[in-house]
């Protein structure tokens, strides 16, 4: 049990961080898991199937992995500026610091650090995190602040993502970050489906589900990178002014949307014109019944072309000890209940032990 609600006055509270916060190293922790599991398994596969199979799990973990992760990062849109500010409403004294902004799917992360951190007999190195989120009150995040007394470059910048600011950006990044993060959750239902069709004989249907994934993808920047087109709202630190730019999240959301393309456009075109590679990096195979027709039918028209190529053929009588001149022709061909194949043949009827 604690004082003031759960609220232990003597100790410094929990800050999110700028760029990852528990969220994503949880995921992080989750995705590492599962490939440190898939690659125990490595050592049962044999030949090429294990590089394949390496190669497409760990790829499909990664696109996976950036697809969770992005949706908890406070970077899709960052800037920093260092300007001699203000440190306290009503004072005089100057400050030299860098100021930060971090524009997230949730929220706003604003940042402060001194140039020295040591001024004004003050450590000033702040972090602190205003969310719109789902369930999330932002007026009520920035009362907090005010009643925690923190610096007026923090409280400037927080005061012009308020609602009632007449800078109006608020409304923008939060429709934009609340459209993207939906996409980017049916991105993630598209990638489990592709990983389970890429796994099932069906694979032009898994690349057809990456093309969808990567499309989703490209919907969620779009959806965000509307907030770039409109007008935007000045903030001044004194001489200097703070700009925002496309973070790294932005771009890793980007470099994942375009790898999902590229796959997907490889499965797709490698199912139309090489079926059989594709099949083997895959390591799935047809059903028997197909490939016992196919062997089947093979078999027939090869019998047919001897039959035809040998048409008039007189074998004159064998060599004592010898084989015949001509082993398939029309007469042998009738005398042999079930002539033997070729050897090209018998070695892929020997290879699909099925048939």
């Amino acid at each position: 049990m604690s004082l003031f609600d759960g609220i232990y006055p003597f100790y410094p509270q929990k800050r999110k961080a700028a760029v990852f916060d528990v969220s994503t190293i949880i995921v992080v922790v989750v995705f590492l898991t599962l490939a440190c599991s898939f690659l125990l398994i490595t050592p049962g596969i044999r030949g090429r199937a294990r590089l394949y199979w390496t190669l497409r799990v760990l790829l499909s973990l990664a696109m996976g992995a950036v697809i969770v992760v992005v949706q908890f990062t406070g970077d899709w849109q960052s800037g920093w500026v260092r300007a001699n500010t203000s440190y306290k409403s009503f004072s005089p004294a100057l400050v030299s610091a860098e100021v930060g902004l971090h524009v997230g799917l949730a929220g706003v992360n604003i940042t402060l650090l001194g140039a020295p951190v040591q001024q004004l007999n003050e450590t000033i190195d702040y972090n602190e995190f205003f969310s719109w989120g789902l369930g999330a009150d932002y007026e009520q995040s920035y009362v907090a602040g005010l009643q925690k007394g923190l610096p007026s470059p923090i409280l400037y910048v927080a005061e012009k993502f308020r609602a009632r600011s007449p800078c109006g950006v608020q409304g923008q990044y939060r429709s934009a970050g609340h459209y993207a993060s939906i996409t980017l959750w049916v991105a993630f239902c598209t990638w489990l489906l592709s990983n389970v069709l890429l796994s099932t004989p069906a694979l032009v249907y898994g690349g057809y589900s990456l093309l969808l994934t990567a499309a989703f993808l490209l919907i969620s920047l779009l959806s965000f990178a509307t907030v770039r087109t409109a007008l935007s709202c000045p903030i001044r630190l004194g001489p200097a002014a703070l700009h925002t730019a496309y973070g790294g999240s932005f771009w890793l959301t980007l470099a994942v949307g375009l790898l999902c393309l590229l796959a997907g456009v490889a499965v797709v075109l490698l199912h139309r014109f090489e079926p059989d590679l594709l099949k083997t990096f895959f390591d799935v195979r047809g059903e028997p019944a197909a490939e016992c027709r196919e062997v089947i039918e093979e078999c027939r028209e090869v019998i047919e072309e001897c039959r035809e190529g040998t048409e008039g053929c007189r074998s004159p009588a064998p060599p004592s000890g010898g084989p015949a001149p001509c082993a398939l022709c029309p007469g042998t061909l009738q005398r042999e209940a079930s002539p033997a194949p070729p050897p090209e043949l018998a070695a892929k009827g020997q290879s699909r032990s099925s048939c």
